[in-house]
């Protein structure tokens, strides 16, 4: 703990962590895009160690390529964990997929901008190192068991705690890939409502952007596996969140819900401390077991904060996480869809309109059943394809009333144009992939890697 941290000794001073994200003026909000994806080697699509050898690259290489480009290198242990660069971050997922974190940004021109000088950067150190980045929900073709591990003193304290909590966490942890946006809210009452719009539309989400229908080499009967694997992770820390949606909600109440999930793990001098299953209430109070006597620092809660992953997720900004990984021009597509629906008030009230009748108990089957059914999966009366036409059509008309246009004189509603042609032509990524794999690939999966590297 560095000199500067000071101790937390109430619920209070949580509550007042959260909402100094309030952003009053609608003028300061900003958009930060983030997206992961699975990298590999280009001879055999195997994926990369963190050291490399026998004359094969690392991921350690990869970040020392992005470091010798102008970004900052991180390390942990003496080895290099994470680069960065004007307020973004390339950092490791467990099963070294590589994400990109971008800088909180004015509008989808920039966020797309830096996503595509991103990607530039990474192909070109693709082909310096003969690997492929790719971006699906779900690695294709990979076992569990055959998914290098990275060496970050966290993720070993969670894969020995998750498979005490559901079946499929390690897969989450090694095999999945997302595309998600965290945008800002006004004041409490707003970020109530974000919430609760973005966690009723966030199964449309995932149908939409699904694309991960591959398991081990052949279809696994999902559109989205990645988002069937959420549902048996950690019933503590996943989910629809249903108290979102009762009188009541707000930032204490969101705070009580954090301190209820298990902790992971306490940083203290650079070290992990394995506090997995242990109580953040007791933390509070001086009573952790794995720290007696000590009390928790603001770091401390923003940590436990980020091993909570619910479909929806409160910081000091909201984080949609509900889409899977995906082609280029979706990975603008996202931060183009909630920007449209929650930036603008007058889509940001017709958004809340269409769903604010809808019972809880229909929008988690729905969240349960699309992962599946994908873009035909029935709700209320309607395919979620027909209801992703109205959806769409609010954050076009958002996009629109915002008036953020490039330098080129376009508009932010040219990023949709992913998603109009999916509810035109019926066929989301996912289902495409599956028609190739019955058609031209003649049942390889494989031939995904070079059909969908960036």
């Amino acid at each position: 703990m560095s000199e500067t941290e000071t101790h937390i000794h109430s619920k209070a001073e949580l509550v007042a962590h959260l909402e100094d994200g309030r952003a009053p003026d609608r003028g300061t909000w900003r958009i930060g895009s983030e997206h992961e994806k699975f990298v590999y080697h280009r001879a055999d699509n195997s994926p990369l160690t963190y050291a490399g050898g026998d004359g094969r690259p690392g991921i350690r290489d990869v970040l020392n390529a992005f470091a010798a480009r102008g970004w900052t290198p991180v390390t942990e242990d003496g080895n290099i964990i994470a680069a960065v660069q004007n307020g973004a971050s390339i950092t490791l997922e467990p099963g070294g997929q590589f994400e990109l974190s971008g800088a909180p940004l004015e509008n989808i021109h920039q966020t797309c901008d830096e996503t595509s000088s991103h990607l530039r950067m990474a192909r070109e150190i693709g082909e310096d190192l003969n690997i492929g980045f790719l971006g699906l929900g779900f690695h294709p073709t990979l076992k569990r068991e055959d998914v290098p591990v990275m060496p970050k003193a966290r993720y070993d304290i969670m894969r020995a705690y998750m498979p005490t909590r559901g079946t499929l966490g390690l897969d989450m942890m090694l095999r999945t890939c997302t595309v998600q946006v965290n945008l800002d809210f006004a004041d409490e009452a707003d970020m109530v409502e974000k919430f609760r719009v973005s966690l009723a539309l966030q199964p449309f989400a995932t149908a939409l952007f699904a694309n991960s229908p591959f398991r081990e080499g052949r279809p696994s009967g999902f559109k989205s596996l990645r988002s069937h694997v959420w549902t048996d992770t950690d019933p503590d820390r996943t989910g629809m969140l249903g108290f979102v949606f009762e009188d009541g909600m707000g930032f204490e109440r969101y705070v009580d819900h954090v301190l209820d999930v298990p902790m992971y793990f306490v940083r203290r001098g650079g070290r992990y401390i394995d506090a997995a299953g242990q109580s953040f209430r007791d933390f509070l109070d001086g009573r952790l077991p794995a720290l007696p006597g000590e009390k928790p620092t603001m770091e401390d809660w923003k940590d436990h904060m980020t091993t909570l992953f619910p479909e929806v997720r409160l910081k000091t900004f909201l984080e949609m996480r509900g889409a899977d990984g995906g082609p280029w021009s979706r990975l603008c597509a996202l931060p183009a869809l909630w920007v449209g629906l929650l930036y603008d008030a007058d889509a940001q009230r017709a958004a809340w309109d269409l769903v604010r009748d809808w019972p809880l108990g229909e929008i988690s089957a729905l969240r349960d059943a699309v992962p599946k059914g994908g873009m035909a999966t029935p709700f209320r009366g309607r395919a979620v394809i027909d209801w992703a036409r109205d959806i769409l059509d609010i954050a076009d008309r958002g996009l629109k009333a915002r008036g953020r246009l490039s330098a080129s004189g376009d508009s932010e509603q040219g990023y949709l144009k992913p998603l109009w042609d999916t509810v035109e032509n019926g066929e989301s990524p996912a289902k495409r992939l599956l028609r190739l794999y019955d058609t031209e690939w003649a049942g390889d999966a494989a031939r995904v890697f070079e059909a969908e590297r960036y």
